[in-house]
C-alpha cells in the first residue's frame, strides 16, 4: 500500500510538471512596436535621474509609482544613479501610460477577414493621426471550425521623454504600443517597459518589433 501510494504521487507531481510545461510552451509571446529618438544620451557616469508623471492627473498616485519602480529599475540597470527628488535629479525620465476601452472585432474562420485590421484608424493621447498597419497575427487555436466570433481587442501604449533638467533639453522621446485581448495595466505596463529598454537606447527614428518570451512577462501586484 505505501509502494502504491509513492509511486501515484510520484506519477501525479510528474503529470503536473509536464501540465505546467504545456502551458508554458502555449503561452502567446509577447509583442510591441517601439519607436525611440533621441539625442545624444549622455553616460551614465555622473548622471542622476527621477522618473516623474507626463500627465499630471497621474502624479502622486499609488498606481504609477509601482509602473515607476520598473522604469527606475531599467535606468539602474543602465548604471544611472536615482536621486533622492527630481530637484536633486540632473535628468528628468517623464513616463506616461495608456490602455484604450477596447473595439470588438468579428472573425469568421476559414477564411481571411479583409476588414480586419487592429490598427486602422486607431488614435490616442500618445498618436494624433492615424498610424499605419501594424500586422499583429492573432491566431485563435480555439477556432475550429467555420464559424463567427466576436472578442475585444485593446491597444495600450506607454511613452518616455527624458530631459536635461537644468536647461529642458530633449535628449529621447520613445513610444511603445501593443495589441493584447487584455486591459490589465499591471500586465502591460511592465511588458511595454521592457520592450522599450530592449536594446536602449536603439537607433533614432526606428521603429522595431519587440517579442518578449512567455516565460518573461511580467505582471505587477498593486499592495494595499
Amino acid at each position: 500500500m505505501i509502494r502504491y501510494s509513492t509511486r501515484a504521487k510520484t506519477l501525479k507531481l510528474a503529470s503536473v510538471s509536464l501540465l505546467a510545461a504545456g502551458l508554458a510552451a502555449c503561452a502567446p509571446s509577447f509583442k510591441a512596436d517601439v519607436s525611440r529618438f533621441q539625442a545624444e544620451l549622455p553616460a551614465p557616469a555622473g548622471e542622476s535621474f527621477a522618473v516623474v508623471a507626463d500627465d499630471p492627473a497621474l502624479a502622486g498616485g499609488l498606481e504609477f509609482a509601482l509602473y515607476a519602480d520598473e522604469v527606475e529599475e531599467e535606468m539602474t540597470n543602465l548604471g544611472y544613479v536615482q536621486a533622492a527628488s527630481p530637484e536633486e535629479a540632473s535628468l528628468l525620465v517623464r513616463f506616461d501610460y495608456e490602455v484604450d476601452k477596447g473595439r470588438e472585432r468579428v472573425r469568421t474562420t476559414g477564411r481571411s477577414d479583409p476588414f480586419f485590421h487592429p490598427w486602422y484608424g486607431y488614435r490616442s493621447r500618445f498618436y494624433r493621426r492615424p498610424i499605419g498597419y501594424w500586422g499583429y497575427g492573432f491566431h485563435d487555436p480555439f477556432f475550429g471550425g467555420p464559424e463567427v466570433r466576436s472578442y475585444t481587442v485593446y491597444t495600450s501604449g506607454v511613452e518616455m521623454k527624458i530631459d536635461r533638467a537644468e536647461t529642458g533639453e530633449r535628449l529621447f522621446e520613445g513610444k511603445a504600443q501593443a495589441l493584447s485581448t487584455s486591459n490589465r495595466l499591471q500586465y502591460l505596463v511592465p511588458n511595454l517597459v521592457d520592450a522599450m529598454f530592449t536594446d536602449f537606447p536603439g537607433n533614432s527614428g526606428e521603429t522595431v518589433r519587440i517579442t518578449i518570451k512567455p516565460e518573461e512577462t511580467k505582471i505587477r501586484t498593486v499592495k494595499k
